[in-house]
């Protein structure tokens, strides 16, 4: 009986790792999409494989291993943005008045990306999601443990908020 239980252990180990190495550049251009730093990105989506990896053993149902990393992803993303902001050279630049130079990685649009910055941590994620990503609302609300319905009116609100910022 317990060789089986250890079988499931390694074979979710074995899933989670393969789901982290296949989706590992989506995860930091997610990170770097709120974080705006390439080492706090890189730092987050370590700590989150770290996370997977470490807990895998919890992983109920396998089909889901992408959308189980995935919500592990954001947490940390969230639980990063809820931390005081640190003295990183791109901050001490930013407080001094110098402007951030922008790398061929993030949006093509500044004013999509200063729009998309004022939107909340979930109502940015979905539409992050669902445009930056291609996932189907459904997935979406797999992630965010969400109602589809949920999901659907807070990607609509989103949408009305960034067209109010778009056009001022």
């Amino acid at each position: 009986m317990q060789l089986i239980s250890s079988r499931n252990k390694k074979t979710n180990e074995q899933i989670v790792e393969q789901v982290i190495l296949e989706q590992y550049n989506q995860y930091y251009r997610l990170a770097y999409s709120y974080v705006k730093n390439e080492a706090d990105a890189c730092d987050i989506v370590q700590n989150g494989a770290y996370k997977a990896l470490r807990s895998s053993h919890t992983l109920q149902q396998q089909d889901y291993a992408k959308t189980w990393v995935y919500r592990i992803m954001l947490n940390e993303i969230f639980a990063f943005l809820k931390i005081p902001k640190h003295d990183s050279y791109e901050y001490l630049q930013e407080s001094k008045g110098y402007e951030a130079e922008y790398t061929q990685d993030n949006y093509s649009d500044i004013d999509l990306k200063n729009a998309l910055d004022t939107l909340q941590e979930e109502e940015k994620a979905i539409i992050t999601m669902k445009y930056f990503e291609d996932k189907k609302l459904e997935e979406i609300a797999e992630i965010l443990e969400e109602n589809l319905s949920t999901v659907k009116s807070k990607l609509y609100r989103s949408m009305k908020k960034l067209k109010i910022r778009l056009a001022q």
